[in-house]
């Protein structure tokens, strides 16, 4: 009984994760910079009306909701540093898995005198 009650928590979460992601891939998260911006746009254009309408499909009542949130964010900006980050890493990895190396054994050396 555990067993079939685990694997249908996992069908659930997977079926769930699948549907997350599809979800992003469907409404542009997943494409260009630009792609993602304008599903940024396009969210903080629909927040306000389905918060109202949640809110008055559940009995409350809401006088004046605040505004939205301004986001100053550019997916394209956050992906370049992204990459430029990455590529930086990488390209000083070598030189500083030598020194950690180096260091490393020296410390081993300490700790065997």
């Amino acid at each position: 009984t555990a067993a079939a009650s685990d694997s249908f928590r996992f069908v659930i979460k997977g079926s769930l994760a699948g549907a997350a992601v599809y979800l992003a891939y469907d409404q542009g998260l997943l494409g260009s910079g630009t792609q993602g911006a304008e599903a940024l746009r396009k969210a903080q254009a629909a927040l306000p009306p389905a918060i109202q309408e949640l809110t008055s499909y559940v009995g409350w009542e809401v006088r004046s909701l605040p505004p939205t949130p301004k986001f100053d964010f550019s997916p394209s900006d956050s992906w370049n540093k992204g990459v430029r980050t990455v590529m930086s890493a990488l390209s000083v990895a070598p030189a500083r898995a030598c020194e950690y190396t180096a260091e490393g054994w020296k410390y081993v050396k300490d700790l065997v005198k």
